[in-house]
């Protein structure tokens, strides 16, 4: 089965999004509980403040999509596989190309030290994964994201599955039917990243 921007958008709008399983699986997915972080209750540490106060970063959105992605599917410590295989990689980055896959990048003296990447659709953002290279880069990265689809009228930040990195920036797990009333009515909502 290809992953066609047409099938991938139908499946986040019911809530279900891919993942890789091996070369060549994908699987299917609809967690319950589903993690997600209201857009209110973005919880921003001391040490992030001061980080984002510092001015030593620069934050930028959708200029190194493939980059970040990339960079999500890399390997790292206690983590030798990922969910991104190539196949995800080629469909996301057409969605991109679509406008409807976005990162938000954050740079260091012109080098990328984290970031993020997800789907929107209407009023809905499901992030996919982040990466940082750096202490507080991908930190930074939500904390920029959640700005922006604030500030956009977005509704929804789907996140997936609670980890306890985002459960710290304020991420909370609800029932699968209370997902799905939210992204309901996230999709009656007419917004763009």
């Amino acid at each position: 089965m290809t992953l066609t921007p047409e099938l991938l958008l139908t499946a986040y709008s019911q809530g279900i999004f891919p993942m890789a399983d091996g070369p060549g699986q994908i699987s299917w997915y609809s967690p319950d509980p589903r993690a997600i972080l209201p857009l209110d209750r973005l919880h921003t540490s001391r040490s992030l403040a001061r980080y984002l106060h510092s001015g030593n970063f620069e934050v930028r959105f959708n200029s190194a999509f493939l980059d970040v992605i990339t960079a999500c599917a890399a390997p790292g410590p206690g983590r030798e596989e990922t969910w991104i295989s190539d196949e995800i990689i080629e469909a996301y980055v057409w969605l991109h190309q679509l406008g409807f896959a976005h990162s938000v990048e954050t740079w260091v003296e012109g080098s990328l030290v984290g970031g993020l990447y997800g789907v929107s659709l209407r009023g809905l953002f499901a992030g996919e994964s982040m990466f940082s290279a750096r202490p507080n880069a991908s930190k930074v990265a939500l904390f920029y994201l959640v700005d922006r689809l604030r500030s956009q009228g977005f509704t929804l930040l789907d996140v997936q599955f609670l980890t306890p990195h985002l459960e710290r920036m304020g991420a909370i797990e609800v029932s699968r039917g209370d997902y799905q009333k939210m992204l309901e009515q996230a999709m009656t909502i007419i917004t763009r990243f």
